[in-house]
């Protein structure tokens, strides 16, 4: 059946695998999505939607270096949202509502008409490894299929393990069985393995809920997208709503605690801290009479409905009792119960920045068995490891993004250098350069990187230096052109904002904080300018961040360059720590396990001082 040898095999078609397939795929490498349910391809195994805070920028970013997840965002969306509008523009995450079903449609109809993408339907239970370097894998039917390079994308399969209340029975996901097989070879490899655990809430009958007791929640008035490219626009698109929990809610939970695998010792692992279950929160939180309940519709036809916030492992008779406690819940039908799910993964500081093992060649990780959670987190990954993979077996330079030019960049040097405990997730604030990783010019960031390695297309390419060419001709504008005072100060004065008393600049003005482009475009010269250079909001939204924006931009662009002199300090391959007694015990016992590459990484290792630095620039000459 495989008489050929592929260049990448990427096992299990979540959205790590698929992204990782797309890109190996389309940089030119033969190849193979192994994966134990074709129909499966990118399922929204939690809640139908991608984006939020963070997580938007990195399906932006993903998008501008030409991966698919904001392409299949885009035609699958129900609802569309900008987050954090009344915030400055690094904080603003788009974030979408997606139709469950089209989204895994989207998702195999993409890489079915990706060149160089083949498909097997089977459980990988080892990988074929000689001296050290990976040479394909192993299914359940005893099939051996040889390859150059391997990418791991198992999600929560890895000997995974659900619960509900006292029960527990193996799977990957509901109604799926788990991957057994990897874990025990990868820690007989001398891998270090751990587990963690997630959680999922009940999915119940719409049909059945009484919206007129739950707050709207509308999407955008006007709806933006994700893809750069000229993906469709929402024109209609359907409401979530919003209820609470209660204290009567809260009580008939506790009444199954004692039944919980939470409290009661059968889950030991641990759970993603930013997204607890109900009953950690009502634990957490004993002081809080209520919570946010969201409800999610699953698609634009299906009754189907997602609870979110409500995530739990309590037997499925508490969960129904309690949940028909909540306001609009009250005859609420289930389609399934709520359940936690523990699986096996693998400190990521086992792995290079290009996500590949350090104890096996040519063997990457990517998504869920990194320790992250989240669809994006996981597709970001996969993209990398997917690009890496490809240029590894064609003997080019890695691909590896830092942490002034990518979200993707400051989470995979997070996982690398820190480790994770706990299920990682990103958030803005584990950026410090997060006035330069805006949701708005991830293609001006990283579609030239993308394009330059072979993954991005020609079309993308010229959209973006447009893009480029437009704004910056209009921020020139600003900064050329003067205003009339008298045209000027009737706009000022509706915003209480001082009047001027002679012409300025209009960069000047535009630069106030009351000031926007909605005002700006009321002068005839604006305006005249804009119909002249047939200028789209995009561009004008990102020439008035430019304006409002540019002393902060400056200053983070200025802190970037001085972190990028650490970085071209580099740490010889084999360096021994042990040699320089001045360190830290702690400190040369975490850079001997990590083994950074360069002195700016092995400074953000916890553990490793600023005079652990110190003394090992003073070593190095430096």
């Amino acid at each position: 059946m495989f008489e050929k040898e592929y260049d990448v095999i990427v096992v299990g078609g979540g959205h790590a695998g698929a992204e990782a397939t797309a890109a190996a795929a389309n940089m030119g490498s033969k190849t193979l999505l192994v994966t134990m349910n074709l129909q499966t391809i990118g399922q929204m195994s939690c809640n139908p939607a991608m984006g939020g805070i963070a997580k938007g920028q990195i399906v932006r970013e993903i998008d501008a270096l030409g991966g698919y997840s904001g392409i299949i965002t885009d035609k699958s969306a129900i609802q569309f949202k900008m987050l954090n509008k009344s915030k400055g523009p690094a904080m603003w995450s788009p974030r979408a509502q997606n139709d469950r079903m089209r989204f895994a449609e989207e998702w195999r109809m993409a890489l079915e008409n990706t060149p160089n993408a083949d498909f097997y339907q089977d459980m990988v239970t080892g990988l074929l490894v000689e001296k050290d370097k990976v040479v394909g894998v192993r299914t359940s039917l005893g099939i051996e299929i040889r390859s150059k390079a391997v990418v791991l994308t198992n999600g929560t399969f890895l000997n995974g393990l659900i619960h509900i209340g006292e029960k527990q029975f193996g799977g990957g996901r509901a109604g799926e069985k788990a991957a057994t097989g990897i874990t025990e070879q990868l820690v007989d490899f001398g891998f270090d393995s751990g587990r963690m655990k997630t959680g999922t809430p009940p999915r119940v009958d719409g049909r059945s809920l009484d919206y007129d007791k739950m707050m709207p929640q509308p999407g955008d008035i006007k709806p933006e997208k994700f893809s750069y490219l000229d993906t469709p626009v929402l024109k209609v698109q359907r409401d979530c709503h919003m209820t609470h929990t209660s204290a009567l809610v809260h009580d008939l939970l506790r009444e199954g605690f004692d039944r919980s695998p939470m409290f009661n010792g059968r889950i030991q692992s641990i759970g993603p801290r930013y997204c607890p279950s109900i009953e950690d929160k009502i634990n957490r939180f004993a002081d809080k009479d209520a919570h946010q309940i969201f409800v999610e519709p699953e698609g634009w036809n299906t009754v189907e409905v997602y609870v979110n916030g409500f995530s739990t492992s309590l037997p499925e008779d508490v969960q129904y009792k309690a949940l028909k406690s909540v306001k609009g819940f009250e005859n609420v039908k289930f389609f399934r119960p709520g359940y936690a799910i523990e699986y096996d993964y693998f400190p990521p500081t086992q792995l290079k920045h290009t996500l590949e093992t350090k104890l096996v060649n040519n063997l990457y990780f990517a998504g869920q068995i990194n320790g992250t959670t989240g669809y994006e987190e996981a597709a970001s990954q996969g993209l990398m490891a997917g690009i890496n993979a490809h240029l590894k077996i064609n003997e080019k330079e890695p691909f590896i993004l830092k942490r002034d030019e990518a979200y993707i960049g400051v989470l995979v040097d997070d996982l690398i250098t820190k480790g994770t405990e706990e299920p990682y997730r990103m958030f803005t604030s584990r950026a410090e350069y997060r006035t330069l990783l805006r949701q708005d010019n991830a293609d001006l960031r990283l579609t030239p990187m993308g394009y330059e390695i072979g993954l991005a297309r020609e079309e993308r390419m010229k959209r973006m230096e447009e893009k480029q060419e437009k704004s910056k001709l209009f921020v020139d504008f600003f900064k050329k052109t003067s205003f009339d005072p008298e045209e000027m100060n009737p706009i000022l004065e509706e915003l209480d904002s001082a009047s001027v008393r002679q012409s300025d600049k209009l960069f000047k003005v535009f630069s106030r904080p009351k000031v926007t482009m909605d005002h700006m475009l009321q002068l005839d010269s604006v305006s005249g300018f804009v119909r002249e250079h047939d200028l789209d909001t995009e561009v004008m939204e990102q020439a008035e961040i430019e304006v409002k924006y540019s002393g902060y931009i400056e200053k983070e662009k200025s802190n970037a360059d001085k972190l990028h002199r650490l970085e071209n300090v580099r740490i010889p391959d084999h360096f021994d720590y042990s040699k320089l007694k001045s360190l830290s015990y702690e400190a040369r016992e975490k850079l001997e396990s990590i083994r950074p590459v360069t002195i700016s990484q092995a400074s953000r290792i916890s553990g490793v001082s600023p005079a652990d630095i110190s003394v090992l620039l003073v070593f190095l000459g430096r």
